[in-house]
């Protein structure tokens, strides 16, 4: 396996004449790790006029610190994670802000606070107390799961409190209403929030929801018609999760392309190894997602197998046998079918085949019970040739 950006490639000289080729230090390695995550490549909207528009514009993820938002004329596009973050930091400072709205997210209430003195205290007493509040916090999120991913009719408990606290925050019927999320709490990410719907009913904000139809020099143009002069556009509009670009970046055997092999859906055995791509493993890939959970829980699990890959390799190669790949992917499959994340709606976990290569539809508990040992039985594992072979051959 290797990987290559921008024409580098790990292992094999640069030629330096090629502009294509910056002056980079070149690192040849026997295993490679992809940590970058899902959340990590901007995704961008698909609008007329794209690139027409000659103000200030930039991705969330890509933040222009060095642009002043105090006065401007602001669009935000896309409403989802991202912009339920950074919209109420920049309602105060700008004079107009758009937020243009496709789909409504399910808010629940945040209840974020400072923990105490006297708490701090406490857990540096006690550290039992601090271990028992984390697990505490564990539980309630993987308790999600049993609505999310076995009994869907559950999260009914959960509808009823974004309800709640929708309509203790809006006090508008009508923007209420334009509010309200059209599908099942779950099929997207859900989204905790206390600043984001007082955000909306400032002043100075406008929620647009007809649709964006195209954009404009110095404006966005929505389907009614409508056009919205604006100094800057901030996309909100998130990552590309499904469509990995690493999959564009990284040849197995035969020099096959990550994405070539997995034509347009990603898949590994437990996210972590690929068929056909030796030594290649990934942290946050394929089918570890969550929508619940604190992501790091499932790295750390994967880390752990990573590393008792690495172990039973030694000096050799290690490859996932494709017949496990096939029968894990088969089982996640079959786990997603009923759950809230299949309930019919449209979300970034999804792919352009329709499936959800992106979350891990079970107990977070029973990833890490299974990654907690490294199974020789789904690999092939290649000795490294011995030197004085290696040797013959070279000569």
């Amino acid at each position: 396996t290797y990987f290559e950006t921008k024409g580098l490639k790990l292992g094999e000289p640069m030629n330096l004449a090629d502009p294509d080729f910056p002056p980079r230090r070149v690192v040849t390695a026997k295993v490679l790790v992809s940590g970058m995550g899902g959340l990590s490549t901007p995704a961008y909207p698909n609008i007329p006029g794209l690139d027409r528009f000659e103000g200030t514009k930039f991705h969330s993820q890509s933040w222009d610190h060095e642009y002043a938002l105090e006065g401007k004329r602001v669009a935000v596009i896309g409403t989802g994670a991202s912009a339920i973050q950074f919209v109420p930091a920049i309602q105060p400072e700008v004079g107009t802000l758009h937020v243009f709205q496709r789909t409504a997210p399910w808010v629940m209430p945040r209840a974020n606070r400072r923990i105490s003195v006297r708490e701090r205290a406490l857990y540096r007493r006690f550290p039992v107390l601090q271990k028992l509040a984390r697990g505490g916090i564990y539980t309630s999120r993987e308790a999600l799961v049993a609505g999310l991913a076995k009994r869907p009719a559950l999260l009914a408990v959960v509808e009823r409190a974004g309800r709640a606290h929708r309509r203790a925050q809006v006090a508008d019927p009508e923007l209420r209403r334009r509010l309200r999320p059209d599908f099942r709490v779950g099929c997207k990410r859900i989204l905790p929030s206390d600043e984001w719907y007082p955000a909306l009913q400032q002043p100075n904000v406008e929620l647009v929801t007809d649709g964006i139809a195209e954009i404009r020099e110095h404006a966005i143009v929505t389907a009614d018609g409508r056009e919205r002069e604006v100094d800057t556009i901030i996309y909100g509009t998130g990552f590309r999760v499904a469509d990995m670009p690493v999959g564009e970046w990284v040849r197995g055997r035969g020099g096959v392309r990550l994405a070539e092999a997995w034509q347009g859906s990603p898949k590994a055995y437990l996210g972590t190894a690929t068929s056909g791509f030796p030594n290649l493993f990934f942290l946050l890939g394929p089918n570890t997602g969550l929508g619940h959970s604190s992501v790091v829980y499932m790295m750390e699990s994967q880390l752990s197998y990573v590393l008792g890959a690495l172990r039973a390799a030694g000096d050799g190669i290690v490859e996932v046998r494709p017949e496990a790949e096939a029968a894990f992917t088969a089982e996640i499959d079959r786990r997603m079918a009923g759950t809230a994340w299949s309930s019919g709606c449209m979300s970034w976990y999804q792919d352009a085949t329709g499936r959800n290569p992106t979350i891990w539809p079970d107990w977070t508990w029973r990833f890490r019970r299974r990654t907690r040992a490294f199974e020789p039985a789904k690999f092939t594992l290649t000795p490294a040739p011995r030197a004085a072979s290696a040797e013959r051959v070279t000569a």
